[in-house]
């Protein structure tokens, strides 16, 4: 299949958007937007995220023991996109709490799971990294939402 093809029809499935956040082999908060993030099992409770090999921090997420998925709300368009870009201190002036697994979460997400590695696995061009969830949070709000290659918020009556 063409790639762009298949991109454009995986982009007609909308996604909620979060930032997984980890803390880096040198001790810094680090973290990046990701929408390849989906609930896998209640028993243990387990989630998965997907880092692409061209992602500036596959190295770091190959090795990280720990990491949290940050569930956006509609009002953090901003902070998506800021831990979206390459090359910038995604965490400057950005305030965070450590997780209970040590990695940092961030303010006013809908919800976030701090998560321990369970497995990894590569399939493709992207490593899988399963989370058993040690902790999490839900809020209230209307989530952000990413559908092709835009930003889209829930209107509700």
């Amino acid at each position: 299949m063409d790639p762009r093809d298949f991109r454009n029809i995986a982009g007609t499935f909308a996604t909620g958007v979060t930032i997984v956040t980890i803390t880096s082999t040198s001790g810094k908060p680090t973290g990046m937007t990701v929408n390849s993030f989906t609930s896998v099992s209640l028993d243990p409770p387990l989630v998965l995220i997907t880092v692409g090999d061209h992602a500036s921090m596959y190295e770091e997420f190959k090795h990280v023991s720990a990491f949290a998925v940050n569930i956006l709300s509609e009002q953090q368009e901003e902070l998506s996109r800021t831990f979206a870009s390459k090359g910038a201190d995604r965490f400057a002036g950005v305030p965070y709490t450590q997780g209970v697994s040590g990695s940092p979460i961030l303010p006013d997400v809908l919800g976030y799971f701090d998560c321990e590695v369970y497995d990894r696995h590569q399939a493709g061009d992207h490593l899988i990294i399963v989370g058993r969830v040690v902790d999490g949070r839900v809020s209230d709000g209307n989530p952000l939402l990413f559908v092709r290659g835009q930003y889209k918020t829930v209107h509700e009556e």
